[in-house]
């Protein structure tokens, strides 16, 4: 080869000092948190971060199946990627996650470039896939083999692989993973299916976890579970008739410079006496829970194979507001779920009504794919789907206005997280209840630290306020 015609042909990778790797993470924040173990295991084995694909060597999509518009975002951005391998052609690409899960070996299909499926059980593995990629590439002498590792197997002990934070710029407010898997196999949701069965990692790594965050600086960590209340339940016994979770979150309580813990998101099933008494004597525990109801018709519960009715679900809530004078409680619901009549409806607005949430995510039922709802009779129209949708989601702003305006001429505490993300001259922070507020301060001395903030001022969903300085 002549020399000009070598330098010419892109270096393999073996010859590269630091291979990039761009990562693009699409669902909850529970993919983010498995992209930042994924980054962090990339970065340990002298691989670098890209910041955008066309600058890499790898390129990983942790996708999303909860919705069908997250798949089909996912399979496009893929699709567009492909372009990069005409002046690349030594690219890796490859898709993690929950839709890598669900349809496995059938993404090879759809995607003619793609070289990677791992699923949900196999983040920690990511790495050594791609490594056995690139050197069969190099062995074969041909950048653009296709090399197509399919790797979807259950793996025993996964949940406990979940431990390295990616080494970066820390938040004052970080996320913790503490079990993988769900057991409760709505009809609507793919997740049991994509994550599998509950496994909860040990309470003293979760602690260790939560240690070494505040040692970075982080003064607030949100505990992630599909069903988080349920933590431990099969792995764990209770003791002095506490529940895994709430020993847990005793655990963390204790642990110096964690000034706010809060966790997301509970089932009704698993908010037992214990859990709500928990907020009686545990001042860390934040006065906000996201507490996913879905819908207010018992007869849909059904139907989702929810297994619980409206009332308890009420009750639950107005047991937390006795608990904790003042919490705020948030929610989901899905609207235009088949069969729903509009006086199923109508039932969800009465109770979004009595308990008047502080937020509610209102989703538009979707089909999912291999879940019994999609099959079911009495699939609704999408513009009935819609009117609700839109109808829901105006009296959800309105109480979340009334409470907001509520706020002013009150003083809060605010956890600064630094500079607003719309104006850099402006500090933001977090309320105990969830609530943003946007104040005058100074990010270098104020980041980070819990400050009083007296409310004089909402546009409806935001807060403003002044600073508190101590005499």
């Amino acid at each position: 080869m002549a020399k000009a015609d070598y330098f010419a042909r892109p270096f393999p990778l073996s010859l590269r000092l630091m291979p990039k790797v761009f990562l693009k993470t699409y669902g909850c924040q529970m993919n983010e948190r498995d992209s930042e173990q994924v980054a962090q295991m990339f970065v340990e084995r002298g691989f670098t971060l890209a910041p955008a694909a066309d600058d890499a060597d790898v390129i990983l999509l942790n996708t999303c199946s909860v919705r069908d518009q997250a798949e089909q975002k996912a399979l496009g951005t893929m699709g567009q990627m492909g372009r990069f391998r005409q002046k690349r052609p030594h690219l890796v690409y490859g898709f993690m996650g929950c839709m890598a899960q669900s349809r496995g070996a059938d993404l090879l299909k759809e995607v003619p470039h793609l070289d990677l499926v791992a699923g949900t059980q196999k983040y920690h593995r990511v790495v050594d896939h791609v490594e056995e990629i690139i050197r069969k590439k190099e062995e074969s002498q041909m950048d653009d083999l296709r090399v197509s590792i399919v790797d979807i197997e259950e793996e025993t002990e996964s949940q406990n692989t979940i431990r390295d934070h990616l080494d970066k710029d820390y938040g004052v407010s970080e996320f913790v993973s503490i079990m993988q898997g769900c057991n409760m196999k709505c009809t609507f949701c793919i997740v049991p299916y994509t994550r599998g069965e509950e496994r909860g990692r040990p309470i003293p790594e979760i602690v260790e976890e939560c240690r070494r965050l505040v040692d970075h600086g982080v003064k607030e960590v949100t505990l992630l579970g599909q069903i988080v209340n349920l933590y431990g339940r099969h792995e764990f016994p209770r003791v002095d008739d506490k529940s895994p979770f709430v020993q847990l979150l005793e655990a963390v309580h204790e642990i110096d410079g964690i000034d706010r813990i809060r966790f997301t998101s509970p089932h009704p099933i698993g908010y037992k006496d214990d859990l709500i008494e928990a907020f009686t004597y545990l001042p860390k525990l934040v006065d906000h829970v996201h507490f996913p109801m879905q819908s207010g018709s018992d007869r849909i519960l059904r139907l989702m194979h929810r297994p619980y009715k409206s009332e308890k679900f009420v009750e639950i809530c107005e047991k937390m507001k006795a608990a904790r004078p003042g919490i705020a409680i948030s929610t989901d619901i899905i609207v235009g779920f088949p069969g729903e009549t509009e006086e199923d409806y109508q039932e969800t607005k009465k109770v979004v009504e009595r308990l008047q949430f502080s937020n509610a995510f209102v989703f538009r039922y979707s089909q999912r794919k291999d879940t019994p709802a999609a099959e079911m009779e009495g699939q609704l129209t999408e513009r009935v789907k819609e009117e609700r949708n839109q109808d829901l989601l105006a009296l959800v702003n309105e109480i979340a206005v009334k409470q907001n305006t509520a706020m002013v001429g009150t003083r809060q505490e605010v956890l600064c997280e630094g500079p607003s993300r719309y104006n850099v001259e402006r500090l933001s922070g977090r309320t105990r209840t969830n609530r943003i507020v946007i104040f005058e301060g100074n990010a270098e001395r104020h980041a980070g630290q819990l400050l009083d903030v007296d409310i004089t001022e909402t546009t409806g969903h935001t807060l403003y306020g002044d600073l508190v300085i101590a005499e």
